[in-house]
């Protein structure tokens, strides 16, 4: 027997066409005993689909707004017996299109009820492994995995921003450092609201590797809002970052952040007996209160830096900020920009519990990026904390970003908000 170990071969390449499943199932709120009382009688379908329209277009096609028929009801499910949907037919442009009408209730694929799953996908918030969910809520380690992997085939945009004015003007953006099949990857991220738009897996940091992974955000957010383009953008000072989105988006301002900045100076100065007035002095001019009071803090800045520190890394990180003062200054012509990464690192720290359930990305890239688009809709949709602040008056940071929801329960509200895989055609 050959002891010789043998090479996993997987994919390292990816393809937008499939990571972008533009789905011809329409999803409705509707509760199932009232789904069955209308199956079957094709006016009292229609007027319940009429009132779905009117109130929620952006769950339909663009075209239906030009009519539609009943076109068929199809066999019962073999996977879920008893379970039968209705499909319509909408006549476009480039011909007649049919679309299947799905009630929230059931899960896409016939892989079961909506309530039998919620409460163990409610446990990834907390990374509970697969395995532990097939031992608790039954099924097999697979059935779990792939149910949660799929819903990173919608868009993220698509299905967490529903209303196009709804699209932040202010981003934040930092790359996620993992593993895929024992390699260095970089899970690009966008954040904004309090909500995660945009993960995808690149395998280089250089500038050709994000604006391919920062794209898919683009793109997302450009079928919601064509003319869609962010004013500024936060980021860490990686010049590959910024490269990559003056090249997404060359009329985006790049604010420096503020916190990335201190943190270089801590870690280079919290051994040196003025640590704690160097710390005052440079909060002292992040509050500024305008950008002249913010030039001249950090100018005093570095002149009591050059007058009372010894020459090291200590005093050039210190420099290096004061360097940064007419880039850091931008912050003040767009106030409600993020000059600092927090809102991004309180993501990221939930993203990192994720990955080490996971141990690192194994086997094909397109399955590392369902499975970080998966995590952030789920992290989107999921309820707060009842002791949180924001449960008061939100449900999740979906419901926070748009004002609404479709339905009580998280979980059906997030398939609802997937309605034809976030886009609408």
């Amino acid at each position: 027997m050959s002891t010789s170990k043998r090479k996993r071969e997987c994919c390292h390449e990816k393809d937008f066409d499939s990571l972008s499943n533009k789905s011809k199932q329409i999803c409705i709120s509707i509760e199932q005993e009232a789904y069955n009382h209308i199956l079957f009688e094709p006016q009292a379908f229609r007027d319940y689909l009429d009132a779905m329209i009117g109130q929620h277009p952006e769950l339909f096609p663009a075209d239906i707004e030009q009519g539609y028929r009943l076109h068929d009801i199809l066999p019962e499910s073999k996977k879920m017996p008893g379970i039968r949907l209705r499909r319509i037919q909408i006549v476009t442009s480039t011909g007649e299109q049919t679309y299947t009408v799905r009630p929230c209730f059931v899960l896409p694929y016939m892989t079961g009820y909506t309530q039998a799953v919620e409460k163990a996908l409610f446990l990834r918030r907390w990374a509970v492994p697969h395995w532990a969910l097939a031992y608790v809520f039954g099924r097999d380690e697979q059935y779990w995995y792939r149910l949660e992997n799929r819903l990173g085939r919608n868009s993220l945009v698509g299905t967490t921003v529903k209303n196009p004015a709804a699209l932040p003007e202010n981003l934040l953006a930092d790359e996620k450092h993992a593993r895929f099949n024992g390699q260095k990857v970089y899970i690009a991220t966008t954040v904004a609201n309090d909500c995660v738009l945009g993960v995808s897996v690149s395998l280089s940091a250089d500038a050709e590797g994000l604006t391919e992974a920062y794209g898919h955000f683009k793109a997302e957010a450009q079928d919601l809002s064509p003319d869609y383009v962010p004013k500024t953008v936060n980021t860490d000072g990686w010049t590959a970052t910024q490269l990559a989105w003056q090249a997404l988006f060359p009329l985006v301002t790049l604010i420096l952040c503020f916190l990335h900045a201190f943190i270089k100076i801590r870690n280079r100065c919290k051994r040196m007996s003025d640590y704690a007035e160097i710390k005052r002095r440079v909060w002292e001019a992040y509050h500024a209160a305008d950008p002249d009071t913010f030039k001249q803090k950090v100018a005093q800045l570095k002149t009591w830096a050059q007058r009372n520190l010894p020459q090291g890394s200590g005093l050039e990180s210190i420099l290096k900020l004061c360097r940064q003062a007419s880039t850091l200054v931008q912050a003040y012509v767009y106030p409600d920009a993020y000059r600092t990464s927090n809102m991004l690192d309180r993501h990221m720290q939930p993203l990192t519990r994720y990955l080490n359930s996971w141990r690192a990305f194994h086997g094909h890239l397109l399955s590392a990026e369902y499975g970080s688009r998966a995590w952030a809709l789920l992290h989107n949709f999921q309820p707060y904390c009842p002791r949180a602040r924001a449960a008061q008056r939100y449900q999740s940071p979906a419901h926070k970003l748009n004002g609404f929801v479709y339905h009580d329960n998280w979980l059906h509200n997030l398939l609802i908000s997937a309605s034809l895989g976030g886009y609408r055609q």
